[in-house]
């Protein structure tokens, strides 16, 4: 069986942590900064950090289109975080960048950085307790119906999937948990 080539957008943000999570669920990792080097993996992980900096990067280099066109052609992409944030189809207050899932999102919902927390989730589809940190964390505020949620935190979904995407409001790839990333790399 070939190994996946997994890419991780790597303009801003914790990326590096992601192809670390990607290279230990046993894929091989990608770092993504052009439209070439996005034709060649086979799933893209969409990192958190700042989903206004992503945003413009993604458009200077010419990435928002090749992404929409993978996505729409049914490549896996999971979002974390800001990831979330530039996947979502609305985001409250601001600007939607890729416009791919059917979700509406508020930025920075739980508060600054000395916010943050974690917690441990029950994610349908994986078969352990989902370690996520919770760092200036999006909050989705609503849920089109063609999206399923897969966990929810304190009566809000921190994981939902639509076809192809899986997107989470947390990092799950600072601490080395990598079960998003294997149930990602399943849809490949």
């Amino acid at each position: 069986m070939p190994v996946v080539k997994a890419g991780v957008l790597a303009l801003q943000g914790d990326f590096r942590e992601h192809a670390r999570a990607f290279a230990d669920a046993g894929a091989t990792p990608v770092e993504v900064r052009t439209p070439e080097e996005l034709v060649g993996v086979d799933c893209l992980a969409i990192p958190g950090g700042e989903s206004t900096t992503i945003s413009k990067l993604a458009r200077a280099y010419d990435l928002v289109e090749p992404i929409r066109e993978r996505a729409r052609a049914g490549m896996p992409i999971l979002g974390t975080c800001a990831g979330m944030i530039v996947l979502a189809h609305e985001v409250i207050g601001g600007e939607p960048l890729l416009d791919l899932m059917d979700i509406a999102i508020r930025r920075n919902a739980y508060g600054r950085q000395v916010d943050s927390f974690e917690a441990d989730l029950v994610v349908e589809g994986i078969d352990h307790p989902v370690r996520a940190v919770f760092i200036r964390a999006p909050i989705v505020e609503r849920v089109g119906p063609a999206v399923r949620v897969l966990a929810e935190h304190e009566g809000h979904p921190v994981v939902l999937e639509q076809g192809n995407l899986v997107v989470a409001s947390f990092h799950p790839e600072l601490i080395g948990e990598t079960a998003l990333h294997g149930y990602l790399l399943r849809k490949v």
